[in-house]
Formats: structure tokens, C-alpha cells, sequence
């Protein structure tokens, strides 16, 4: 196991299509819900504990060898909003691509020959770390970490945030970015004897809804 491969994976600079994802920061800045580093923390820590833990948990669960099959019908099931579920498909592409091409994997073959139109994201990142030879905390901590991390850098350039505020933010949320690991790879522990329903399955509907209204906006900065 390399802890480098883990900084890698996580790396905002990762080919991986996620710097044009704003990660719903840029829907709750129209709105006005985002609009100062305080603002951006509780946006991060609410997407952190919904959304982050529920992705995490399914990278997790890929990490430790479970069907990629039935975690990305699982992940399908905990996207209920189609704008989303075609970003984390399209995601999942681009992060197919470059997991095949820096942590070359029969597992990852044959998901990408299984799922041509793409799988979620966190399935993808859960069988790069696993070939990767990293533990399914570490791939958990990889997804939990880029719920935050990317709205925090859209963050930046949609509010002309300084960037040591954004760093400091992502900062104070790391201890509960650990939390968050540690427990979604405990569930992805049970889901060998319970199935895929041992997941977390926490949501955020308005972020649901704002996905879904951001996909149809005309004009915007990022994809999503």
C-alpha cells in the first residue's frame, strides 16, 4: 500500500473532470444561500454529512471488493434526480479513464465493459483505490474529502474568496472528514452479510433540487 497513491487519488489535480463540477456551490450561490467563507463552511458541512457520507460509503464498499455491479444500482437508487445521476455517470467516465490509465485493473476493465454509459463516480474511485492497494477507509476518505473540496475551490472563483480561507475551511472540516470515512467504511463492512442496504443512504434534497435546476441553466461557470 502507497500513502502517496491515496494523495494522488484525492489530488484536485487527479484527470478526473472534477475541477468543472462545482459540486452545487455554484446553484447555492445564485440563490444567496453561499455568499462568505462562513456560509460556504455550512454549505461543506452539510454536503460533508449527506451526500459525502453517502459516497463515501459506496467507494468504500467498492474498495473492499463488493459487487461494482449492485453499489452502482445502489448508487442509481440514492440519486434520485436524473441531472444528477447523468453528472455522476459522466464523472464516473472521466474518472474511469484515468484510474485504467494510472492504476491499470481487471476490475476496472471490466466495469468499464459492463458499464459503457458510465457508472457513478464513487464506484469507479472505490476499484482505483483497491487497485491502488489502498484500504477501503482510505478510499472513503478520497470521496468524503472531494465533497468538500470541490465546492470549496468553486467556492473561490465564484465569490473571490481568498484561497488561504478556502484552504483554512477544509481544514477545520478534516477531523469530521475522518468521521465520516470511519463510519462509511464501517458500513461497507456489513454490506458482504446485509447487502447493499447496510449504505448509508443520507440525502440532501435541496441540493436535489437545485441540481436539477442548475442542469437546465443557460449560462453558467461549471457543469454542475
Amino acid at each position: 500500500m502507497s500513502r502517496a497513491a491515496l494523495l494522488l487519488l484525492a489530488d484536485g489535480r487527479f484527470p478526473a473532470g472534477g475541477y468543472a463540477h462545482s459540486g452545487g456551490v455554484e446553484a447555492a450561490v445564485a440563490h444567496k444561500a453561499v455568499h462568505d467563507i462562513d456560509s460556504l463552511e455550512a454549505f461543506c458541512r452539510g454536503r460533508l454529512h449527506t451526500t459525502g457520507l453517502t459516497t463515501a460509503g459506496l467507494a468504500a464498499a467498492a474498495a473492499a471488493g463488493c459487487d461494482p455491479l449492485l453499489l452502482d444500482d445502489a448508487a442509481d437508487a440514492r440519486t434520485p434526480v436524473p441531472a444528477l445521476r447523468a453528472v455522476a455517470r459522466k464523472l464516473g467516465r472521466q474518472m474511469m479513464r484515468a484510474a485504467r490509465a494510472t492504476f491499470p485493473s481487471a476490475e476496472l476493465d471490466r466495469l468499464a465493459a459492463e458499464r459503457p454509459q458510465g457508472a457513478h463516480q464513487p464506484i469507479v474511485q472505490g476499484l482505483a483505490a483497491r487497485a491502488a492497494g489502498l484500504t477501503p477507509q482510505d478510499a472513503a476518505c478520497a470521496a468524503a474529502y472531494e465533497t468538500v473540496g470541490g465546492p470549496a475551490t468553486a467556492a473561490v472563483r465564484l465569490l473571490s474568496l481568498d484561497p488561504l480561507d478556502a484552504s483554512r475551511l477544509l481544514a477545520r472540516l478534516s477531523p469530521e472528514t475522518d468521521t465520516i470515512a470511519a463510519a462509511a467504511a464501517d458500513a461497507a463492512a456489513l454490506v458482504a452479510t446485509e447487502g447493499p442496504d447496510a449504505l448509508p443512504s443520507a440525502s440532501a434534497p435541496l441540493l436535489d433540487i437545485t441540481g436539477e435546476q442548475h442542469a437546465a441553466w443557460t449560462v453558467r461557470l461549471f457543469a454542475s
